[in-house]
């Protein structure tokens, strides 16, 4: 089997989603050297950082988190882009594997009952073929041991891509785009809500409102990166 596997492997390499180098059998996604390139947020509290102060005076978010900072030009950038854009849903995995692994050795996390990932409509959903996020959300569902729900937030309009709007753009575009629907099973419970990028909080400020109708309810955001 190992023979047959390095055949393959020979005739089909993968190869780095940054820089294109062949990857070696040990690398997932990224090559190691690409890897250690990666701009870590590092942040020290899951409570106050600067991710959580996006929302502040907004909405009341329980705890917040996100891997790495995302530029204009960058590793990251060229991750989410083939997340996103080319198929490569890998990159969602190694990211939620990699997260993963941190919130469930440190524990931050430990009080969520529920992850719930942005949804995309459902148009957009059928040309992508996929959620970006849900292997990255699947991910975290088994190093958190809580289930992912991709049944009660549901995204009611196609708008154009976040990357290709403006910081004001996006930070007024709250009309009502999502909805909730059987909330019931949240009630009480804390919920983790996940994203691939956040930049002014928006999108996850309006599914937060959407699940905050619900008595009891606590929310905090995780996503794989976040914009300077």
């Amino acid at each position: 089997m190992k023979l047959l596997k390095d055949f393959f492997y020979l005739f089909y390499p993968n190869i780095c989603a940054n820089c294109k180098v062949q990857l070696l059998q040990n690398e997932k996604v990224i090559c190691t050297f690409c890897r250690h390139d990666l701009p870590l947020t590092n942040f020290q509290s899951y409570t106050i950082n600067k991710v959580s102060r996006i929302f502040s005076g907004r909405i009341t978010i329980e705890k917040a988190y996100s891997l790495l900072f995302l530029r204009k030009q960058g590793i990251t950038k060229n991750l989410i882009h083939d997340l996103k854009y080319k198929g490569n849903e890998e990159v969602g995995v190694f990211f939620g594997n990699w997260i993963g692994e941190i919130v469930a050795k440190n524990k931050e996390f430990s009080t969520v009952d529920f992850i719930v990932p942005v949804p995309i409509h459902a148009k957009k959903k059928k040309i992508r073929g996929y959620n970006q996020v849900t292997k990255f959300g699947e991910c975290l569902s088994m190093h958190l041991k809580v289930p992912l729900n991709e049944d009660v937030l549901i995204r009611q309009s196609a708008t154009k891509t976040q990357t290709l709007k403006s910081r004001f753009e996006r930070f007024n575009d709250l009309e009502s785009k999502f909805s909730a629907r059987n909330t019931s099973v949240f009630k009480e419970k804390h919920i983790l809500i996940i994203d691939d990028v956040i930049t002014t909080g928006a999108t996850l400020e309006a599914c937060a409102q959407e699940l905050l109708k619900t008595p009891g309810i606590k929310i905090s955001v995780l996503t794989m990166s976040y914009t300077e």
